[in-house]
Parts: C-alpha cells; structure tokens; sequence
C-alpha cells in the first residue's frame, strides 16, 4: 500500500505590482516543502498571478488600508505576507497588518523605509561610510527667502563640480526625478530648470556625476543576520546601443559567479564589506532590529577603479534585477521567508547559473513611437497579447525560460498591455549567452499589443565595453 505524504499548507499574502512579484508568486508556488496557498493583492489583474491565486483582489492604488481589509478577511489563513513594491512599504504596510491581524510581513518597517529619502540616504552614509559618497550638497526650499538667492547657491556648487552633477529630488516620484548632466540637460539653464522642477515639492540634492561601471546588489535579512546576493546589472536606457532616456529597467543580467564580467574579485569583496558596514552602522541605531526584515538594503554601486560609490538604496527588491535572483534560489523559498520572520536566516543558496532578462514593452513607453514611428505598429497597441508560441519554448527549455507578465492585465480570457513594462522574459543558462539566447528568443516569440524590447541586453560587445572601462580607470 503506497504511503501519502500530507504536506503542510501555507497561506501567503503577495503584494503585488509588477513581474517582480510575478516571479515572486513562482518560486513560492513551487515549494517543494509546502503546499502554498496564494492571496494576492495586485496592482491590477496580473494573468500570472490570477493563475495562481487563491484568492485575488485588485487594488490599484496599492493602498495599504484596502490591502490590509484583505489580509483581515483571510487573516486565519494567512502564515505571512510579503512585499515587493516599495509604495505600501513607504507607506507603512507591515505597521498596520502586524497591528491589525497579527500576521507577519516580510518588509521594513515604514520608519525604515530609506528609499522614501534620498537626502536620509546621503546623511547616513555620510556617518558611516563617507568614503562611499560622492561629493554631495543639499538644498531645503526652507532655508531660501528667494529664487536668486537659491540659483546663486546652485551655480556656485555647480562651478566646484565642473557642471558634472546630478539633480535628485529628496521624496520618490517628486517632480521629474533623478536628471544627468549630459542626458537630461546640457546646460546650467536646463539643470536649474530641471531643478525647480523638483525643488518646487521638496529638498533636492545635487551631487557629482560619478564615472564608472554600476552594479546592483541585493541582500535578504531577519534583523539580525544580512545575507548579499550576487551582482546584477540591469540596462536603464530605452534603446540598443544604451540610446534614448532612462527607464525603469529594459532588462538584467546575472553571470555564473557572484561577481559581474567587468569587476576582480577583489572589487565584489569591498562591495560586500561595504554592504555589511553600512547594515551594521544603520541597525545599531535601530532597537528593533526586526524592523529591517525582508530586503531592507538593495544597493546601486558605482566602482570607479579606485574604490565604490553608492549611487542609492532601497528598501525593497529590484526590478528588474531580483527577477535575475529569484528563480535560481537553491533554497525553498517559503523556508526562505520563515527564516527571515524567526530571526534564523544564516544563508542562501543560489544555483551556479547565469540568467537575462529582456523586458518587453508598450509602443508608447521610452518616446519609441517618436523616435522609431516607422517601427511602431500603432493599431496593434490595444489588440491582445499572444503567449501562445513563447509557451511551446518551455518543452524546449524547461524551467530555464519563464515568462512573468508585470503591467499587464486580464480581460475577457486574453492579456492586454497597459503603459509601463508589459512582460519579462527570463533566460537560464551555464553562461550570460547561453542565459541572452532563450531570453531574446522568448521575447521574439511574444506577439500582439505593439510590444518591443532592446535587441543587445547582456550581448557580449557591451559587457566587453564595461571590461575596458574598468580596466582604464584602474589605471
């Protein structure tokens, strides 16, 4: 007589908001080690996620007291939540659900969500890892009476900075953002405008343009124990060749090793030193130390040959670039998150593999129908998207292709794009061009919707670029 085996049933809490989550919503529902039941409050009806929920709502303002309503109706159900977008973490989410239902959240705590100030940011660094911050000045509209007083201010600083400055407003989504000296104006009139633009909300910050190779490295913790992932890259520009404005993210790459191609081992070993000073500075002035569950450290390096730069943190895991990280976790995922809410979280294990992932995109994100309108196929626009050829890759590859749909929305049995990244196409290989292939080969194989990608995400000729860069600012 055959014995079953009854696994435990887990009830999961996902909030939602893009393919990040959809990747999210992946590895747990793959548990081998629990039977995962999935509520998910999503961004709006995500296809991959409605396929494996449970129970699913739409909140499409990610607002943390309807997000909460839904985690009080299920709350008996529910082990955990996690969270991957980082406006309910800024929001406060995890306060209010562990105040109201109980249930643990794998996310900081609102007063420990950093990304919510990049002047915060700058100030803590400047305590504990000053070496790590280009030169920087902050200016508070309270400290100016008027608009010259502050221009002079902004020129002066802009003379000891050769013009090579970056504008950032201190509060997410304040203004017009981060701008470039170079991409995003070309003169002090457009940066003061740009500046205004900004300044008109809140504090802004204006540093010095940091030349360099980026990387990104993202790390899990309990509270106490702060466990780095290997490096990523993701690409920000629009278009092939690095052309066009920034974006959220066109796509990602992750190498067989923990380091990138372009970066000695030596250079991944002072980006993880640097990591684990600031966490340590940081958590001896918080007394809970619970608070800094989840990913509470996700950091933009920039290595310079002589030493790293943080470009920024955030509080939350990446996008794209946790889609790189996620899939190839050796670890069960769920045992992963429990780790993290029992204060227990000693390692994780990732598979030596390589992945890329090429975002696909609506005609109309990046300018493209301006800059390609021979290109964009305009009525194809609000026609749905077909997954049909890209899932006959998966008797091909296997679990080294996945597909997570992100600002995408279910309707009347069939997808539809809406205006931000539509899908990711993941590849897994032994090498970044085994890992390029299946993920370009995917995204050709999506249709419908007007949907484009970058063609040269993770292609050799750019990663050998990011070689000799480094090798001549190493002098």
């Amino acid at each position: 007589m055959a014995m079953v085996l009854c696994m435990e049933t887990v009830g999961i809490l996902v909030v939602s908001y893009g393919a990040r989550e959809a990747a999210i919503v992946d590895v747990l529902a793959r548990s081998v080690n629990y039977k995962v039941e999935l509520y998910i409050a999503d961004k709006q009806l995500n296809p991959f996620n409605a396929l494996h929920a449970t129970k699913h709502v739409v909140v499409s303002d990610l607002n943390i007291h309807d997000i909460c309503k839904f985690a009080q109706s299920y709350k008996d159900k529910l082990d955990f939540v996690i969270v991957g977008s980082e406006k309910p973490i800024i929001d406060g989410l995890r306060d209010l659900v562990e105040a109201e239902t109980g249930v643990p959240v794998v996310c900081p705590k609102k007063r420990y969500a950093i990304e919510e100030s990049k002047v915060k940011q700058r100030l803590l660094f400047q305590e504990i890892v000053p070496e790590a911050n280009p030169r920087f000045k902050i200016f508070d509209p309270k400290d100016y009476q008027d608009k010259g007083q502050v221009k002079g201010d902004v020129y002066k600083w802009l003379d000891e900075l050769g013009n090579q400055a970056v504008v950032k407003p201190d509060k997410p989504a304040a203004g017009k953002g981060v701008g470039v000296w170079g991409d995003h104006f070309s003169s002090r009139e457009e940066l003061f405008e740009y500046f205004m633009s900004n300044f008109q909300y809140s504090a802004v910050i204006i540093e010095e343009k940091v030349d360099g190779e980026e990387s990104s490295c993202m790390a899990f913790c309990d509270g106490k124990h702060f466990i780095p992932l290997p490096d990523t890259r993701d690409y920000k520009r629009a278009f092939d060749e690095d052309k066009g404005p920034n974006t959220g993210g066109m796509g990602s790459y992750k190498d067989v090793d923990d380091k990138l191609p372009f970066l000695t081992s030596g250079e991944r070993e002072a980006e993880i030193e640097l990591s684990h000073k600031v966490f340590n500075g940081w958590s001896k002035q918080i007394d809970d130390s619970a608070a800094l569950r989840g990913v509470p450290l996700y950091l933009a390096f920039m290595h310079t040959g002589k030493g790293i730069k943080i470009l920024e943190i955030n509080s939350r895991p990446g996008d794209p670039e946790s889609i790189n990280l996620f899939p190839i976790i050796k670890d069960d995922f769920v045992d992963v998150c429990y780790k993290m809410i029992e204060g227990t979280l000693l390692n994780v294990g990732l598979h030596r593999l390589a992945t890329v992932l090429t975002y696909k995109v609506p005609p109309d994100y990046g300018g493209y129908m301006n800059v390609y309108p021979s290109m964009a196929v305009k009525s194809d626009i609000n026609t749905a998207v077909d997954f049909a050829e890209v899932y006959k890759l998966t008797k091909k590859y296997g679990d080294n292709v996945r597909i997570y749909p992100g600002s995408m929305e279910l309707r009347d049995g069939k997808n539809y794009a809406l205006k931000s990244r539509a899908v990711g196409v993941l590849g897994v290989g032994d090498s970044i061009e085994e890992a390029r292939k299946i993920s370009q080969e995917g995204a050709r194989a999506i249709s419908g919707g007007g949907l484009w990608n970058r063609t040269d995400i993770a292609a050799a000729h750019h990663i050998a670029k990011s070689v000799r860069h480094m090798e001549k600012l190493r002098g």
